[in-house]
């Protein structure tokens, strides 16, 4: 397989069926319904064909026509900004500034709890997973003041969250020891549409 062998006339997203990060570059996709040919990736052979297009050989990378695209938060911006509806980052400056740095900061603490939590050994995790829990759990009461989180619509923000939440009992945390906040937040998530047609088969697993 040769990734640049052919000018690709359909968006295309590489990506791994269990991937935290790559789950959120496929919410937003599924929110704004667009139309994209996801090829899920394996270990070896296909990311070594990856490193044509991405120095780095990571998933996920949005592919569209000849401009190539790594990074989550990179991926999401872009396909916001090319599929304005529905809008999911704010319009003005405060607003988008503070949802970017709740990106980074569930990039930092949440995201990578998780990626660390399933890296080590039994052991260790105990330590990490606590971690997790205790992180999330002191954001409780920020997860119930609206509907979405910082936000009365959905946005990037709430891309980002999902994957982590639905990771959780996978990672021995229990739905029923989170806050109530949190776990109501959980459930509006879960229950969307476009969460639904994000997950594939290796994730709905995990539950």
């Amino acid at each position: 397989m040769s990734l640049v062998a052919n000018r690709r006339s359909v968006m295309t997203l590489f990506s791994a069926p269990a991937c935290l990060r790559c789950h959120a570059a496929r919410i937003v996709l599924a929110e704004k319904d667009i139309t994209v040919d996801i090829i899920q990736m394996d270990e070896v052979t296909m990311r070594e064909d990856l490193y044509q297009i991405n120095p780095y050989g990571t998933v996920p990378t949005l592919v569209d026509r000849d401009l190539v695209l790594y990074g989550t938060q990179v991926i999401q911006e872009y396909l916001d900004e090319r599929f304005p509806h529905p809008p999911l980052m704010a319009v003005d400056p405060v607003s988008r500034a503070t949802a970017r740095l709740a990106l980074y900061r569930i990039e930092q603490d949440w995201w990578r709890g998780v990626e660390q939590v399933l890296e080590v050994g039994d052991r260790a995790a105990s330590k990490l997973r606590k971690a997790l829990f205790e992180s999330l759990a002191s954001s409780s009461e920020v997860f119930g003041l609206k509907p979405f989180f910082l936000s009365e619509e959905f946005s990037l923000v709430d891309a980002a969250i999902s994957p982590v939440l639905w990771r959780l009992p996978s990672l021995g945390i229990a739905d029923e020891k989170l806050p109530q906040e949190i776990r109501d937040y959980a459930r509006r998530m879960f229950n969307r549409e476009a969460f639904q047609l994000s997950l594939t088969e290796a994730e709905r697993e995990l539950r």
